[in-house]
Parts: structure tokens; C-alpha cells; sequence
């Protein structure tokens, strides 16, 4: 057991939301939002609801607030509040990033991906390539522990590769990536390293700078906030990028150039909060904890039960996907859900890690997060003794 003091009813007590029998295991699919969220964006909606550059109050605080967020933003990847945007959501922001690269690429040019990512770090490269003739290859997975074979990327590198597109943790195995490995690796062979953080931010700390990674995208829904996508991208990049954007929208700050329309103001607050709220907590708390949880989720597993990914806590998100003998996915998530236990099932859009496994039908995926318990966790665990 961890050493670092975890008062887990503390957390619960901020979530109205977990006032309920269900055991909440969905995170993967989007986290439950504290109080402090919720408030945040009545609030502005309450107090601040205008559109930008008004000379009259509430307008002013809609400025204030896009500024403020941005520099939130920055805080909690690691950069400055000018690499940071906001959109609907990651895949979308994907879409609009993606298509503004490919002004810059060429018929031939090649794109890496790998087949342990979301298919909104995938389906973006296959269509711009099908628009550009481009080539994407894809870095192959570790079938016995579900990881990426890093000689494999090695061999699909070139000096035709523009783009490295990779996952920082599987959504759908929980498998966490050698990311600065990878970054060094793309950007020896001059391409960008363009990484899917979605899955990652609410488990661990983000730190750009540190890694060294030229894009990344996340989404503050996963990490106890609103519905809303978040992007990161180095200046020299964004500077030079042309954007798709309405002729009278700002081209300063740089990142504003890639945020179209309206952004949704509420949401910025409520993004506002979460961060706060994960400052709040801490990491070490929420990486102890997460981890203890996760020990104990493994070593209770049935084992009749067909885990896939890494057997132990080593290089993984507590994210777990498996598989119950004589029933599909689906029917062992419902009968989950009629014992009150919130599971996924199906694909996650992580198409190309269910082909790879041999998964036509995907499979059961328990999500553990820092609100839930060690009592959340034997009641899974004796459920999923009962369905066997």
C-alpha cells in the first residue's frame, strides 16, 4: 500500500454526483464533475453570459475569463498561455489541426500512427492522406501485454515521415507509451511528434516542455470538467500554420487563430475549476491511490476472466480490458450495470487496438479513477466472481 495519505470521502464529498448506489467505472468515457464545477459554470451564466469586446460589464468579464483560461490551460500542460486553444472537443480540434499540417505536406509524405491509439488520432491522418495521397503506417502492438513495439516504429520511420501520431495511454488497455522516447525518435527522423493525451491527463501530470512533444490534444471532460476539447502546439508552429478561420477572427494571440466561432464560455469556466480542483487534490494522492486500487482490481480478477494489456500497475493506467467466457461485451456490461457497477464495452473508437487483439465484439473496460473506493472495487470484483 502507498504511503502517501488519501482521504477518499473528502474527494466523494465534493461530487453530488456520487450521492448514488452506482459505482461510477466509466471515467475512461468521461469523468463525474465535482460541485465546484457545476458551480463555476452557473455561475458565469448566472453573472458574465455576454459575447467578447463589449464595452459594458458582463462582456468585459467574458475577456477576462477567455484570458484567464488560457493561462489555466498553460499551467496545467506546461507551456504559455499563446500555445494553448479550445474547441468542441479533441477529435474535432484533431480535424482542423490535421487539415491545417496538410498545407504544408506532400503527395508521397508519409504519416506514423499506431494501432494502440483512438480513432480520433487515426481517422484525421486516413483522410487527409486519401485527400493529399499520402502514405500512413502504422506501428504494430505487443499482442501478449497489448504495448507498442518501439522497434517496429523504429522501421516504419523514414525520410518521407512528416507526422508521428501516437497515444500517451491506450483508452482502450490502459498501456502507458515511452513518450519521450517516441518524441526523440520522430523528431530524428524531422517529423512532429502529435500526441493523443486524452486518456492520460486525468492519471498523471502533462509537462510539454519536458517531453518535448510538438502537439498534443486532451479533453477536459476526462479530467473532471466540462465537455470541451484542449490543444497544445508549439509557437514556431502555430505561427507559421495557416488556419482555416473567418477573415475578421484575431490572429493574436497566435492560438486564437486555430479557435473558430464562439467558444462555449461557461465551459471555460468549468475548465477553470477542474484544474483547480485536480490542484486541490494532488497528483501524489491521485497516483497513489489510483495505483493501490488498481493492485487490488488485479489481484482479485477471476481467472476465468481474459485480461489484455500489462498484468501489473507497471506502465499502465488503471484502465482495464477484458473479456467473460460464454458472455458478449455487451451482455456482461448490462448485467454489470443491474448490480449498480457503471462499465464500458464495445471498440471506444480504438478500432485498430480490437482488430489487433482478435476483438470483432471489443470487450468489457473498467476504468478506475481517484474518487472511487476500495469498496467500489470489491463490489466489481464480486460481480465479476458472480458472472462467471
Amino acid at each position: 500500500m502507498s504511503a502517501v495519505a488519501f482521504d477518499v470521502a473528502a474527494v466523494r464529498a465534493r461530487f453530488s454526483a456520487l450521492d448514488r448506489p452506482t459505482a461510477f467505472f466509466d471515467a475512461p468515457g468521461g469523468t463525474q464533475a465535482p460541485d465546484s464545477v457545476i458551480q463555476a459554470m452557473a455561475a458565469y451564466l448566472r453573472e458574465s453570459n455576454a459575447n467578447l469586446g463589449g464595452a459594458f460589464e458582463t462582456s468585459r468579464r467574458s475577456d477576462a475569463l477567455i484570458v484567464s483560461a488560457h493561462h489555466t490551460a498553460a499551467r496545467f500542460l506546461g507551456c504559455e498561455a499563446d500555445e494553448v486553444g479550445f474547441g468542441q472537443n479533441m477529435t474535432t480540434l484533431n480535424f482542423a489541426l490535421t487539415r491545417t499540417v496538410g498545407r504544408e505536406l506532400r503527395a508521397g509524405d508519409e504519416i506514423v500512427a499506431t494501432r494502440l491509439d483512438h480513432d480520433g488520432n487515426v481517422s484525421p491522418w486516413l483522410q487527409l492522406a486519401d485527400d493529399l495521397d499520402l502514405v500512413v503506417h502504422f506501428v504494430d502492438l505487443n499482442e501478449e501485454d497489448a504495448t507498442l513495439d518501439m522497434d517496429d516504429l523504429e522501421r516504419q520511420l523514414s525520410a518521407r515521415t512528416r507526422v508521428v501520431a501516437f497515444p500517451w495511454a491506450s483508452n482502450a488497455v490502459g498501456t502507458i507509451t515511452d513518450v519521450r522516447r517516441i518524441v526523440e525518435l520522430a523528431h530524428e527522423a524531422g517529423a512532429l511528434a502529435w500526441v493523443d493525451a486524452v486518456h492520460y491527463a486525468p492519471h498523471g501530470p502533462i509537462d510539454v516542455r519536458d517531453v518535448g512533444v510538438d502537439v498534443l490534444l486532451c479533453s477536459p471532460y476526462k479530467f473532471f470538467g466540462p465537455h470541451l476539447g484542449l490543444f497544445y502546439g508549439r509557437r514556431e508552429l502555430l505561427e507559421r500554420w495557416r488556419p482555416y478561420k473567418v477573415r475578421p477572427a484575431p490572429d493574436e494571440p497566435v492560438s486564437a487563430r486555430f479557435e473558430t466561432g464562439t467558444l462555449p464560455h461557461e465551459a471555460l469556466a468549468g475548465f477553470e475549476a477542474a484544474v483547480a480542483y485536480v490542484e486541490s487534490v494532488g497528483w501524489d494522492g491521485i497516483l497513489a491511490h489510483e495505483r493501490d486500487l488498481g493492485e487490488r482490481l488485479l489481484a482479485g480478477l477471476p481467472n476465468g476472466l481474459r485480461l489484455y494489456g500489462r498484468p501489473t500497475m507497471e506502465g499502465r493506467a488503471p484502465t482495464f480490458a477484458l473479456t467473460v467466457p460464454g458472455l458478449t461485451p455487451e451482455q456482461a456490461a448490462t448485467r454489470l450495470a443491474e448490480r449498480d457497477l457503471a462499465v464500458w464495452w464495445g471498440d471506444y473508437y480504438a478500432v485498430e487496438v480490437m482488430q489487433r487483439l482478435g476483438l470483432p465484439d471489443g470487450a468489457v473496460r473498467l476504468g478506475i479513477i481517484h474518487y472511487n473506493t476500495a469498496e467500489e472495487v470489491d463490489r466489481l470484483l464480486a460481480a465479476l466472481h458472480e458472472l462467471l
